[in-house]
């Protein structure tokens, strides 16, 4: 055990103090304490720093080592529901000895997450902070499930919470191992957000037409008092290129993709962060397109749908750039990034043209 880390963590020698004038009979404090340390442990692991580098840090092992510590943190989950499953309860030692034996699985857990260093990748790390605190938080709910209900029986909450653990911990199996395939991850999230928004948005228009466009003429529609609820004519010519530009953030997500795929490398601190860089302004990408497609709903704030299109545009012309000027971009994928530049520019001027009236 890292004992520098654990004195940074403040954790060491929690337990020992508060169970100095342990009651024979009360189970419930080496729990009360072991939930409290859980909680401060996954706290400093969400918000703390690891190291910028280390030269002797070899990623194979950390995520071996880092599956053994999974592992050892579910089997303690494990051992704790089926002491409290049924009678007879533990002795106050018993507990104290197991609370002591799954504290060190947590101080373990969060002693080898430190050890990955930033110069790995941001990405990376981020993916494994975040399943270590989830890990972190499922025991401690665990252990408040336990101290809520009955010690001597076994709750439908008590299964649930021990089956949300033992899913946290071997999720460690499917977490990516490099920071390339870390930003792939990410990538594809922010891919799925996006597909949905455009996908909403064509349902909507397929399941708002006016029911009386084919029957009236163009007089009796303008008259009409429920333009709130549908799109107008000129409605509809200014959603074609702003859905253009959502189109837009969705191929270069998956272009992009492609070629972090294809060229993305991890042998260099520049490359790692270039591929963090990557990650970072795709993220925006998501968002923005959420943003354009809530703005196009009836009734239509024209100067808003052009703020919101101009917002995207730029998110996606930076992701362009960044990624022209990175290691992902070699000559054969620049015509696509040149292809997708255009079409936003293209795009971005026909809603600037239909829009000019409102500003």
């Amino acid at each position: 055990m890292d004992s520098v880390l654990l004195s940074e963590l403040g954790i060491a020698g929690n337990m020992s103090a508060d169970n100095s004038s342990l009651d024979p009979g009360d189970v419930t404090v080496p729990l009360r304490n072991l939930r409290n340390s859980v909680q401060c442990v996954r706290d400093r692991v969400r918000d703390g720093e690891s190291k910028e580098c280390n030269d002797d840090f070899n990623l194979q092992q950390f995520w071996d080592t880092l599956g053994q510590a999974f592992k050892a943190a579910s089997q303690g989950a494990t051992k704790l529901s089926l002491v409290f499953s049924k009678p007879p309860l533990p002795s106050a030692q018993d507990c104290e000895r197991l609370a002591d034996s799954i504290e060190e699985n947590v101080l373990t857990l969060a002693t080898v997450y430190y050890w990955l260093p930033k110069s790995q990748g941001i990405t990376l790390r981020r993916i494994a902070r975040d399943a270590t605190v989830e890990v972190l938080e499922g025991i401690s709910q665990l252990i408040e499930v336990i101290l809520n209900t009955p010690l001597q029986s076994l709750s439908q909450e008590q299964l649930t919470s021990t089956g949300g653990v033992w899913s946290s911990c071997d999720y460690i199996h499917r977490l990516p191992q490099d920071n390339q395939a870390a930003v792939l991850s990410v990538m594809a999230s922010y891919s799925a957000v996006v597909k949905d928004a455009i996908e909403e948005m064509e349902q909507a228009q397929a399941d708002n037409q006016d029911p009386f466009s084919d029957v009236l003429d163009d007089d009796d529609l303008d008259s009409r008092g429920n333009q709130d609820t549908y799109w107008s004519e000129e409605d509809k010519q200014l959603m074609a290129p702003c859905q253009g530009l959502m189109k837009a953030g969705k191929a270069c997500l998956k272009k992009l993709s492609g070629a972090v795929k294809a060229h993305g490398k991890v042998d260099s601190p520049e490359c790692i962060a270039q591929l963090d860089d990557l990650a970072d302004i795709t993220k925006e990408i998501s968002p923005n397109v959420d943003d354009l497609a809530l703005s196009l709903y009836p009734p239509m704030n024209y100067a808003g749908v052009r703020l919101n299109a101009a917002r995207l545009a730029s998110v996606v012309k930076k992701v362009l750039e960044i990624t022209k000027s990175s290691h992902v971009c070699p000559e054969a994928e620049l015509a696509w990034v040149q292809f997708l530049d255009g079409a936003v520019q293209h795009n971005m001027q026909k809603v600037k043209d239909l829009t000019q009236n409102s500003i």
